[in-house]
């Protein structure tokens, strides 16, 4: 009899774990229609800044937004807490910030039961969900470290306490193109933390038109919140269980190691435009961002469009243009499509037709 009544209570044990996957897609899919719905109340075109966006923190990854001011990164950022039902904070980062400013710190109190002075540790900005990170290149390298620890680790350190970080937790950073003077450049090491290099770009002018009607007006948009938090850490796991098979594996390796000009399989315009490539760090971004796509697009299984699709906002703060690259205006992105031709999508679906896998 309780057996009975606890099924009844709890009707997903008696699902097959199929329908349990299939249910999870649609529930993914319908949520990233409601978010792009919501987001688009506010934000209007970047559609693929926002795909992106919502793919990387799917895969619990963190985004370097990289564009001019006023292409309102902050407000998608802070849109994007908002139909979240999470936690935003927005940290203007400047060269005298330190990172006891953004960690938090032990502070000196007087304990009322006691009579005795204890220290307490006060929070910082970085205990949040949602982490804005604005011109993070503006703050000193002490301070980068801070952030560094927060986005790898999802911990923060301070003396000899540890303290975790709310679940889920993303960091979206800033940079200015166009202005370098008084600045402290990321470190490589800290760009291979961001999952995804976002390039927000000018609107058309279309949208801008657009713009200029939805923005001097007296109208304010109602957001509706789409998902908790929790779904969200659920979500996350969801993404990792999309199957992907041997061959898609195979073309994000190729990919990745295409782009080391000291790796015999390099191309030759590698050699000549690359200084430094990729690490594995951009395979598993790769597999996992073309999970999280396929899912949004309503497939449970990974494509090698899906690897391609992501391959810029994975590759493009991971390789290192030469010098002879620099002076004729050659890109990363322009390094990539190279690329992307170089390992053509067609050998590796004539492998699968091969192997039947």
């Amino acid at each position: 009899m309780a057996d009975r009544t606890r099924q009844r209570n709890n009707p997903a044990e008696n699902v097959a774990p199929e329908q349990l996957e299939e249910q999870a897609i649609r529930g993914l899919t319908a949520a990233y229609q409601r978010m792009r719905q919501e987001i688009g109340k506010v934000i209007i075109g970047q559609d693929q800044v926002v795909d992106e966006l919502l793919i990387a923190m799917f895969c619990k990854g963190h985004c370097l937004l990289v564009g001019v001011p006023g292409l309102a990164k902050t407000l998608l950022c802070s849109t994007i807490a908002s139909i979240l039902q999470l936690a935003f904070r927005r940290i203007q980062f400047t060269p005298d910030l330190m990172p006891s400013d953004i960690t938090g710190t032990d502070v000196l109190q007087d304990d009322v039961e006691t009579g005795r002075k204890t220290f307490q540790f006060i929070q910082g900005p970085l205990f949040t969900n949602v982490l804005l990170a604005d011109e993070i290149n503006r703050t000193p390298p002490k301070t980068q470290a801070a952030l560094l620890e927060a986005m790898q680790e999802r911990h923060v350190t301070v003396g000899s306490s540890t303290y975790r970080l709310p679940e889920p937790f993303f960091t979206l950073a800033t940079q200015n193109p166009i202005e370098q003077e008084g600045t402290y450049p990321l470190p490589e090491a800290q760009l291979d933390r961001f999952m995804f290099n976002v390039l927000v770009k000018y609107p058309t002018a279309a949208e801008e038109l657009r713009i200029l009607k939805a923005t001097t007006g007296s109208e304010k948009p109602e957001l509706t919140t789409v998902l908790t938090g929790r779904q969200i850490l659920a979500l996350q796991e969801v993404v990792r269980k999309v199957p992907c098979a041997e061959y898609n594996f195979i073309y994000a390796r190729d990919l990745v190691r295409a782009t080391r000009p000291n790796e015999p399989e390099a191309p030759p315009f590698i050699k000549e435009l690359i200084s430094w490539g990729a690490g594995p760090r951009a395979g598993q971004y790769l597999i996992l961002g073309a999970r999280a796509r396929a899912l949004l697009e309503g497939r449970f299984h990974v494509t090698t469009e899906d690897i391609a699709y992501v391959a810029k906002p994975v590759l493009r703060h991971r390789i290192m243009t030469t010098f002879q690259a620099d002076s004729q205006g050659i890109k990363p992105d322009d390094v990539i499509d190279q690329l992307l031709r170089y390992v053509p999508v067609e050998l590796h679906e004539q492998a699968r037709k091969r192997t039947g896998k």
